[in-house]
C-alpha cells in the first residue's frame, strides 16, 4: 500500500488505523465500485477511488471516537450500502472486536451486499432487513445515521421506537447549522460537535440526551 493512501487515513488521528485495517477499507472501496454498477451504493458520479476514500470511507470512520465502547451493540439506521456501519465494523475489529454493529436496511439487494462484505471481512455485524420505523422497544448503545432521513424524523423515531440507547451521531452537512437551529426550537438536546475531516462546512453531532419540548 503506497504512502499516499496511508497518509489519507492518517487524517483520522484519533484512530491510529492499522495497515491491515487500511487494506480492508481499500478492498471495501473496490467492492463498492463493483456493486455500484448494479445498484446505487453511492452516487455514480463518484468514480475515483480517492474520492470514495475521502467522501465516504474517511468521512464515516471519523465518528468512531464517539461510539460508546461500554456497550455491546451499535446501530446504523438506514445504512444503505453500509455507510457508515460497515466502516465502523471494520475499524471496531481493532478497538473492540466484541461489539456488534446492527445494520438496519429494508432493501433486499443492499442487504445482500452488506452480508457479502460482512462475510468477506469476518465482521461482527447483524444485517436487519426490516423497516426501522416498524420496530419497537429497540435497545442499543450508540445510534448513528448518515444520509438516511431528515434529523427531525430520526429524532422522532428514536424517541418513539427506542427503549434504551447511549448516544446519537449525526453527520451534519453544509446546511447543518440551519437544521440544528430549527431542531432546537422543538427539542432540548445535550450535545457536542466536532468539525468534519472531509468538509470544512460540515460537522459531526454527538447527542447524549433528547427531550421533546411541549408545544
Amino acid at each position: 500500500m503506497d504512502n499516499v493512501i496511508l497518509n489519507s487515513y492518517s487524517k483520522i488521528s484519533d484512530l491510529n488505523v492499522s495497515r491491515e485495517t487500511c487494506k480492508e477499507l481499500e478492498k471495501l472501496i473496490s467492492m463498492i465500485m463493483e456493486k455500484n454498477q448494479e445498484i446505487n451504493i453511492i452516487s455514480r458520479k463518484i468514480l475515483e477511488k480517492k474520492d470514495i476514500r475521502e467522501r465516504h470511507i474517511i468521512d464515516s470512520a471519523q465518528i468512531v471516537d464517539f461510539v460508546d465502547l461500554n456497550e455491546d451493540t451499535t446501530s446504523d439506521l438506514g445504512t444503505g450500502g453500509g455507510l457508515p456501519g460497515l466502516i465502523v465494523a471494520i475499524v471496531m475489529k481493532q478497538i473492540k472486536s466484541s461489539m456488534k454493529i446492527c445494520l438496519y436496511e429494508k432493501s433486499y439487494n443492499k442487504c445482500v451486499f452488506l452480508r457479502e462484505v460482512s462475510k468477506r471481512f469476518n465482521l461482527n455485524t447483524q444485517v436487519i432487513q426490516k423497516d426501522i420505523f416498524t420496530l419497537k422497544n429497540i435497545e442499543t448503545g450508540t445510534i448513528m445515521s448518515r444520509a438516511f432521513k431528515p434529523m427531525p424524523v430520526i429524532l422522532d423515531l428514536i424517541n418513539k421506537n427506542f427503549q434504551k440507547y447511549k448516544n446519537i451521531i449525526f453527520f451534519m452537512g453544509t446546511s447543518g447549522r440551519k437544521i440544528l437551529s430549527d431542531v432546537l426550537q422543538k427539542w432540548d438536546l445535550d450535545y457536542e460537535e466536532k468539525k468534519s475531516l472531509t468538509n470544512e462546512d460540515s460537522f459531526i453531532l454527538n447527542i447524549k440526551k433528547i427531550k421533546k419540548k411541549f408545544s
